[in-house]
Parts: C-alpha cells; structure tokens; sequence
C-alpha cells in the first residue's frame, strides 16, 4: 500500500538569506512530514510564465504578493508571514545610546514597518526608527540591517546587523494548522526554537498559555527534572520523551512509535502487563549503564500506560556526591598544584617527579617528612594531579579532635546517635570525601580504637554512621601524613601493623629544608614578592640564612621572612634575622659531612631523640671518668631519673649511635664508649 504523497509548502522572500531562516525553523518544527520547496523573487523572474506548484504558499508582505500574483495558481492557500527579530538581534538593539536616531533597512516599505512596530512593542523604544523607504539616508549614520541587504549604504556608515527576521508563533500554529500537523509541534522543539525568538503578539500568547495550562506545566515538568522521562499509552506508544532521555538514548523522532520496540531494555510491556511496577535496576543502552524504574499509570483503577524514568549510572554517583556536598555545607577544595611546590633542587624535583607518578594511582599514599616541609602542599597537589581532581579534598587533622568527636566527624552520626547530635543527623568526612581524596594528616595521632574502623574503611570501602545500620558505599583515596617516625612506633606498638602496610603502598618522603640549601634564597625571594616586599639581604645574612639548621623547614623560613617584612628595613643585616644564634654557632663547627650525618641521624632518631640525647649524655659523662657503660648501667641510671627507657631501647639506640659514628661498642660486657664526633653532636644536639 503506498503511503499518500506529502503536501508542499512554497517559501518566497526577496534574498536567499530569509528564505533560508525561514526554511530552517519550519524544517526544524516539522522534520519530513512537509515538502518544502524555497523560490527568491530573482528566481521566479527566470522562470518565465511558469506557476509556482504548491499546496501552500508563504510570503512575507502582500507587497510581495503582488509582485508574483500571476505565478500563484489559484487553488494554492496563501500565508502570509508574521515576523519578529532573534532574543540576541534585540539585545544588540537595546545596547544603542539612548536618543540615537537610527535608520531600519528592509526589503519593501511594508516589511520595514512591521519590524518597526514589532521592536518597539518589544520594548527597545529608548531609540528613534526610521524606514529607509521614507527617509534620507544621507542624514543618518546608523544604519540596522536584517541579515544582507542590497540597499545598505557603501559610505561610511555604522551598520548594525541584527540578523534575518524570523516566523512568529502564529505563523508556525498556522503552518502546523493549514497541514494538519499541529500534533507533531513536538514541544521541546517549540521550548528550544523559543528561547530565540521574541514576539511581539502578547494577547495570543496569553490566550494560548491559558487553553494549553495544564500541558504547559507538565511540559515544563518533564523539562526541568533531572531524569530521562519516557512514557507509553495502553498500546505502548511513546507519547512523552523529554530532552533528557533523548540525550541518554540518544534516538530522534520516537514519538507514536512502539516503545518496546525501540527501547527493548525497559520493561514496558511487563508493567502494562501486570501493573506492577520495577524498582530501579541497572540496564545496557547504547553501551552505558543506565539505571531504570518503571511504574504504571493508574487513575480510578484505569490503566493509561507506564512511564519509565532513567538515569545514567555516572549521572547518579554525580548527584550523589553534590547531594552530600550541599548537606555537609562545606565546600573542600585543593588550591595548590605542583607548580606552587617551589624549589629547584635535584632533592625536591625528584621528590615532585615521584608524586606526579603517584598521583595517577588510586592507591594510598604516605607522606612523611619533618613538621613545615609541605606535607599538605604535596597532598593538594597529588590530588589535583589526578582523575580524582574534580571531586572533593577533605584534610583532617587527627591530632586536632578528641577521640569520640574524631570518629564522629569522621563516620557521621544518625539523629538521636548521642546526647547533642544534630536533629536528623549527619553525614561522615569520608561521605564527603566520595569519588575524592580523603587526607588525614598526623595519622600517627589517631586513637587505635579508630585505626581499627579506618582500616575496615580501608578494605571494605564502605562505613556506618554513628548510631546507623545502613552500609554507605565511598570510593576514596586516602593519603596520609605524618612527622613522626611511624616505623619506629609500629615496632613498639604504638601505631596499628596492619593499618600501616595499608597507608604505606606509596611512601613519598619530603626532604628538610636543610637538605635542599640551594634553595633556600630562592624561597626568601619567592616569599618577599608573596608578601610584596622588596628588602635586600646583605652577604653575611645570606650565608647566614643558607648555614642556618632551619628546624621548622619551610614554615620556620616564612616566618622569618614575614618578620624581616614587618621590620620594614631597606637592607637585612645578619644581627636582624629572628633566630637562635646559638643553634647556627655550633652550626659553624661541623663540617659539611658531619652535618650530612647528623641530619640523616636525626632522621633515624625521630620522636625519640630526647632518648638518645640522654644516652650521649650518660656517655659523655661516663668517659670524664674513664668509665664504660654497657645497656643494664645505662637502664638502671633511666630508671633512677624517671626516664621510662627498656633495656632492649637502649640496645637499639646503641648500634644507631655506633652506625653513626657517634659510639664504638666493645665486645662482651665491656661497654660503650663516646667518639670525639659523638661529642660534637650532643653538643650540637642540646642545643637544638
């Protein structure tokens, strides 16, 4: 059976270019249900006594009309065209000065006053119009095109184009009414063809905005909700589809057509079928995963069909993640890349070369290095590095909260979980920190009461809030940093085995300051222009602030370059620089390798150096009087003093004090004697 032929619209205008617009927005509104045919008023004159063939035939001005009237065969329905101007053409006209006299340049006499009078309905009435076709040209110099024009002026005018004109609402209600389509003005086009035009026919609007209320709200509806929305009748015709799910399913033209047919994966038919609706289940389309539910359309026990709402997979763990965003009510960003890691030296470099790999990986990271190198500066840095950097950094400082508040801020809390929690409760750091980087800085000083439920985070990726059952699902990267020498406290049971080998996947360690001296100055400069300064240092003070031990690193040196600031001198003399002078004089008398050891020294000796001061101590005074003393003396003499050191601590201290040259141990019970360079180091030592 052949399908019955297409009706034809004939569009005639004076230029290509309005035809085009023309042809454009009706294409768009009616797809391939019309036959379009396009004629210029050039074009008809070469086609000598020959009609235009047509079912309908639109113009823009009767003075057009008269111009072709003997190529229109007489059985042809006329239209004539309503035009009005683009959203962006009246706002280049509302940017005119105010009181400017302008001249309107269209086709016919006709046409130029229709877009007169539509601009000024349309508000822009700050300016003075005039028609080309009754004025002087040569008295104005601001000239308004639509789109081309063969009348704009070749002097040197100002010539505002504000685009070809376009088809009002009524003639696109007329079009869809004179061929029958009306049904086919798919809304979301009409909605997208809008947000361009602007019409001056307020009454129709009005009129049609009343009739059409109720599809108009749902219209917006569909719109403005979040989801893909497809809906079928009681035969499983699609009769809504919103621009969401076309975006998700990425199909054109389905509406009247068979919803189980060009969606198989929605269970359509199962829910029409049984009236029993399907929960929300995970579906393949077009190669994503997309989450899906159905339900039935049910008024007084009628079935009108079903309507699926669907979702992309990613869409949903989007909406999640800002969902928890907005109710924590924080917004945890990183600001600083590896750019803002200053220093040129090879230490630092391979230190930022080592993180940028890391950060390409999802797996734990921890940082460790002496208080002010920058730990969080790398921990920002890593995460803003990586495919995590558009999601959340949340730092935590574990030293900064009481335990039963850390694990409260941590895991989040139901309503009624404890005396004071917040009415209807609230969400955990690591709900925040989804999809992101979660960075617990001094981890060292976390309760092992919470190590233990970190480490169930850790392998389960899931947590409950305080006082809660419901399992919350959290895909998070953890770094963590610490001072401290964690190593060291796992061996004495100070911090979790099993949490440590879970943290330490990728340990980066940041050198100390004094392990990079070359670029010490190069900071000073770079902190001076950060605090808009421009003081000078004399040579003294620069060797100074290079030979200086620098024990608080990076912070210590800004603090002393904010103070050198204050000062407000011209030129910094040694003398002025705020630090303890005895710490660099005993500085001055190691030499470059025996400065090399002790930094690496105290290193080895972390939180626990105060030990292996007192042991250099006993050391030193056991050789003033040519004694010997071996790991039970020492032990006895701690005890006596209330220092709590075991015997098995004092042999470790030993052999680090022996590997670094500071002790020689003899053999059997012969004891420890102090080297001539472990006298220089606990002088140096005591000092710090």
């Amino acid at each position: 059976m052949r399908e019955p032929k297409m009706k034809s619209l004939a569009i005639v205008s004076y230029t290509i270019e309005s035809v085009n617009s023309y042809y454009n927005q009706i294409k768009s509104l009616f797809s391939d249900k019309i036959t379009i045919k396009t004629y210029t008023l050039e074009d008809l004159g070469n086609y000598g006594d020959s009609e235009i063939k047509a079912d309908v035939l639109l113009f823009p001005s009767y003075h057009l009309y008269k111009q072709i009237k003997s190529k229109v065969n007489k059985n042809t329905e006329l239209l004539f065209a309503h035009r009005t101007i683009s959203k962006s053409g009246l706002d280049t006209i509302f940017k005119l000065d105010e009181g400017s006299e302008v001249v309107l340049i269209d086709e016919s006499p006709e046409m130029a006053e229709q877009i007169i009078s539509i601009i000024y309905q349309l508000g822009a009435r700050h300016i003075e119009l005039n028609s080309f076709w009754t004025s002087n040209a040569d008295d104005f110099d601001k000239f308004i095109i639509l789109g081309q024009s063969d009348y704009t002026p070749k002097a040197d005018k100002e010539i505002i184009n504000i685009g070809n004109s376009l088809l009002d609402i009524n003639s696109i209600i007329d079009i869809g009414m004179k061929f029958d389509l009306l049904s086919l003005l798919d809304r979301q086009d009409v909605v997208r063809s809008y947000k361009e035009i602007r019409t001056a026919n307020f009454g129709f609007l009005k009129i049609l905005g009343l009739t059409n209320s109720r599809e108009s709200q749902l219209d917006i509806l569909m719109q403005n909700i979040d989801a893909g929305v497809i809906g079928v009748n009681n035969d499983g015709n699609i009769f809504l589809y919103n621009e969401n799910a076309k975006e998700i399913v990425n199909k054109e033209q389905v509406l009247n057509k068979k919803g189980s047919e060009l969606f198989p994966e929605i269970p359509f038919d199962y829910t029409i079928e049984s009236l029993k609706p399907v929960e929300e289940k995970i579906i393949k389309i077009n190669g994503y995963d997309v989450v899906v539910s159905v339900n039935p359309l049910l008024h007084s026990r009628k079935m009108y069909g079903a309507v699926a709402i669907i979702r992309r997979y990613s869409d949903l763990e989007k909406k999640e993640y800002m969902l928890r965003k907005k109710l924590i009510g924080k917004g945890y960003t990183a600001k600083y890349n590896f750019d803002d890691i200053f220093g040129e030296s090879d230490s630092i470099t391979e230190t930022k070369n080592i993180a940028k790999r890391m950060s390409k990986s999802n797996s734990s990271i921890l940082i460790t290095g002496e208080t002010g190198t920058g730990k969080e500066l790398f921990a920002q840095a890593i995460h803003n590095n990586s495919l995590r950097k558009e999601f959340q950094f949340v730092p935590v400082n574990c030293g900064a909260f009481p335990e039963s508040l850390l694990e409260s801020e941590l895991f989040g809390y139901e309503e009624g979980a404890f005396t004071g929690a917040r009415k209807g409760g609230k969400p955990g750091l690591f709900e925040l920190a989804h999809n992101g980087t979660l960075f617990l800085d001094e981890i060292t000083e976390m309760p092992m009461s919470l190590q233990v439920k970190l480490l169930r985070v850790l392998q389960e990726r899931e947590v409950v809030r305080l006082g809660g059952d419901r399992i919350i699902d959290v895909d998070i990267r953890i770094i963590a940093a610490t001072n401290k020498n964690i190593k060291e406290m796992v061996e004495n049971d100070e911090f979790r085995e099993d949490l440590y080998y879970r943290l330490n996947v990728l340990p980066l360690k940041i050198p100390p300051l004094r392990s990079r001296r070359e670029d010490i100055l190069g900071l000073v400069d770079y902190l001076k222009k950060s605090f808009k300064s421009d003081f000078i240092l004399t040579d003294k003070a620069k060797e100074f602030l290079v030979n200086y031990s620098w024990k608080g690193n990076v912070r210590e040196l800004r603090n002393c370059v904010e103070y050198l600031v204050n000062l407000g001198l011209r030129i910094v003399e040694e003398k002025d620089i705020p630090v303890d002078y005895s710490v660099k004089a005993f500085d001055n008398k190691l030499v470059s390798t025996e400065q090399n050891i002790i930094y690496e020294f105290l290193e080895q000796a972390g939180n626990n150096l105060k030990k292996y001061i007192f042991v250099l101590e006993e050391l030193m005074s056991g050789g003033r009087n040519n004694q010997r003393l071996g790991r039970r003396t020492l032990s006895e003499i701690a005890k006596n003093k209330d220092i709590f050191i075991s015997e098995q601590e004092i042999r470790t201290i030993l052999l680090n004090l022996e590997k670094y040259k500071m002790a020689e141990i003899y053999k059997g019970r012969s004891g420890t004697v102090i080297t001539e360079f472990g006298k220089k180091a606990y002088n140096y030592l005591s000092m710090e």
